[in-house]
């Protein structure tokens, strides 16, 4: 089992910046990949941003240039740094494993991300 728990979220003007962190505990030796979902009002869950053992990233087209993840794997720690938000980024934001075996994936409760002004 994995557990996730996120923090970081809040509210920011737009053009503004946040930076969600994500601490895994349990079996974390079991992880292959970790990152990060947004979840907005009567939408689907997309991925943002994904970073796997090797640090290898992936990152949604919306994403691109404007958000960072990077993980500490000393401190079992994933962040996604945010920059230039936008209204459109509003949204709760999970955070996800999956494992090297199986493929299980977790899940955080999930920190919600609001841009206004």
């Amino acid at each position: 089992q994995v557990q996730l728990v996120e923090s970081g979220g809040g509210l920011v003007q737009p053009g503004g910046s946040l930076t969600l962190s994500c601490l895994a505990s349990g079996n974390i030796f079991s992880i292959y990949s970790m990152g990060w979902y947004r979840q907005a009002p009567g939408k689907e869950r997309d991925m943002v941003a994904l970073i796997n053992n090797g640090g290898t990233t992936e990152y949604a087209d919306s994403a691109k240039g404007r958000f960072t993840i990077t993980r500490d794997n000393p401190k079992n720690l994933v962040y996604l740094q945010m920059n230039n938000l936008k209204p459109e980024d509003t949204a709760v934001y999970y955070c996800y494993a999956i494992t090297v075996v199986g493929g299980r994936e977790y899940w955080g409760q999930g920190t919600q991300v609001t841009v206004s002004s």
